[in-house]
């Protein structure tokens, strides 16, 4: 991390802080993580609004046990940034259990001093 800028680590920082909420089911913190209006996809191609994937977690349908992120880029631009990475996981999701390898892509734009993930 310390090749990165400040902002990149920032980025990071906001990226790790989201992926250690959904570990802890943290919906309070997921929420000032990510933009209202964000929808997510999950690695079989299914879209889900904010509300519908945090209630999934809270739920116990999504669980998230524990992460690695391998080979990030950070690009920022002023206000925006992307966030590029392979990211391993282990987690039981829609009853299956196992650890994946995925390519993340993860908008964020500068609000308020802090970066949160959007569409």
């Amino acid at each position: 991390m310390n090749n990165l800028s400040a902002e990149q680590q920032a980025v990071l920082a906001a990226f790790e802080a989201m992926q250690q909420a959904m570990i802890d089911k943290d919906i309070e913190t997921m929420t000032a993580l990510v933009a209202p209006d964000k929808t997510f996809t999950h690695m079989s191609g299914k879209r889900q609004t904010k509300e519908q994937y945090f209630g999934e977690i809270r739920n116990g349908i999504l669980n998230y046990y524990w992460y690695q992120i391998r080979n990030q880029d950070i690009e920022v631009n002023g206000e925006r940034a992307v966030l590029r990475a392979d990211v391993a996981l282990t987690a039981r999701v829609y009853g299956m259990s196992g650890t994946w390898t995925v390519p993340v892509r993860t908008n964020y734009r500068k609000e308020s001093g802090k970066w949160i993930q959007c569409n």
